[in-house]
């Protein structure tokens, strides 16, 4: 059997290398961090994941779904907080419908931890990605300190994030598209601890969301009784991480925007003034395969913005997929990476639009009267008519329905939406001026 390198043990490398042990090839894996199994903290992101339908698929065929979600919380819909406190509960699908807020370090150990288990993978942490060769052949790794190793390899993997070196080769051939766009946000983590009694200071099954305009916080459960939050911010303006960073501006700042919650939050003023500030980026490129020897996966081929709680899902994807692509194509690995990235690319950017859309949504309109009536009539069309209407956030998130095609059909949603609005249509079970209108734009 071929011997194939992950350069990088990430999330979606750990599982491709799961996958690809399972069919029998010699399998190593080299990560640029500390084995996250050994180290205090996790070296990684650490904003909350959002597991649905695509992860647990991904997962499912690992064996690994049920023991994950033992650990997950389910939040079955979004919590909005406005500034006089008040709260507006919004659902995201129908009843038993949830996405699952999992610890994205506390996932990669498990993945890598199965990794373990089969001889056929052998794991290389504390590797830096040096370069490639021409032909893709051979890499070069560097440790902590310095010592360098060229590895040969039949097939080489890029799984290494956003700013992935396994990328380099191809950006730097003929004919590479290559689209790298930073929003101007970051984002700084904060922390809401257990009550005294040990529970939830909030509702634990919500994703709480403090949309203001400009800018917004979000707030996601953990096992613990925690919830990790994030402040999404522009980085320069009246407003911003420029702006506010000295101790006397952070509190009044939170005192305004923040008041129903900076008092669940203790050290929010030590959170905000020493964390670091994450960036936002949004990466596409083409063509994410090289002859018959390198592919890119995840964030590598096409990192995203974190608005719709996909990136994870939808890199999960494409672990499934290529595998799909190995068991079709036997030996051709031309024709194995051609399918793979044929079918991936068109849903890769679909879901990158759908996450920078998002954006706006959670911070400027989930607080808008009119969007939350819209939300509701959508709603409604799902419960009352869900053999003939699907939400585009159901197909993404519920089904396991193409990006591209969740896009489509979210176009032809508006349509349908506007007409029921502003025609003041109640969403009734059976009423024939909605069937009509549901058959007309199918």
């Amino acid at each position: 059997m071929k011997n194939i390198t992950l350069i990088g043990g990430g999330l979606s490398g750990s599982l491709m290398a799961i996958f690809l042990a399972k069919r029998g090839f010699n399998v190593s894996i080299y990560e640029r961090r500390p084995d996250p199994r050994k180290a205090t903290t996790y070296q990684g992101k650490s904003i909350n994941l959002a597991l649905s339908n695509r992860g647990i698929a991904a997962l499912k065929k690992v064996g690994l779904d049920e023991a994950v979600l033992k650990t997950a919380i389910p939040m079955s819909g979004r919590m909005m907080h406005n500034k006089q406190g008040e709260l507006a509960y919004q659902p995201y699908g129908k009843e038993g419908q949830a996405i699952n807020s999992v610890s994205r370090g506390g996932l990669n150990i498990r993945l890598l931890e199965l990794a373990d288990e089969h001889e056929n993978i052998s794991l290389h942490f504390g590797q830096r990605c040096l370069d490639l060769n021409a032909d893709c052949s051979d890499a070069i790794f560097e440790d902590e300190q310095g010592n360098k190793t060229n590895v040969k390899s039949d097939i080489f993997i890029g799984s290494d994030g956003a700013f992935a070196a396994s990328r380099l080769h191809l950006q730097l051939s003929q004919r590479f598209d290559y689209e790298q766009d930073f929003e101007n946000y970051g984002y700084k983590e904060l922390h809401i601890p257990p009550t005294a009694s040990g529970e939830f200071a909030m509702d634990k099954n919500s994703l709480h969301i403090w949309p203001r305009g400009n800018f917004m916080m979000i707030a996601l459960p953990n096992i613990d009784g925690s919830f990790t939050c994030t402040l999404f911010f522009p980085y320069e303006g009246e407003i911003s991480f420029a702006s506010i960073k000295d101790e006397p501006a952070a509190k009044a700042f939170f005192q305004e925007y923040f008041a129903d919650v900076i008092t669940l939050m203790p050290n929010y003023l030590h959170d905000y003034l020493n964390n670091p500030v994450g960036s936002l980026v949004t990466v596409k490129c083409f063509p994410w395969v090289y002859k018959n020897s390198l592919a890119l996966i995840g964030d590598a081929a096409h990192a995203i913005v974190p608005f719709y709680g996909q990136g994870m899902n939808c890199s999960f994807e494409d672990c499934i997929v290529l595998d799909e692509c190995i068991e079709k194509g036997g030996d051709d690995w031309v024709r194995i990476f051609e399918n793979y990235q044929s079918l991936r690319k068109p849903n890769a950017d679909a879901i990158a639009h759908l996450a920078q859309q998002n954006f706006v949504e959670m911070r400027d309109k989930v607080g808008d009267a009119a969007f939350l009536h819209r939300k509701h009539v959508e709603h409604d069309l799902v419960e009352h008519f869900g053999s003939m209407f699907k939400s585009q956030y159901e197909l993404v998130t519920f089904s396991l329905e193409p990006y591209s095609f969740a896009l489509a059909q979210g176009k032809i949603n508006d349509i349908v939406l506007n007409e029921i609005i502003s025609r003041n249509i109640p969403v009734t079970p059976g009423n024939k001026e909605i069937e009509e209108i549901l058959l007309r734009n199918r």
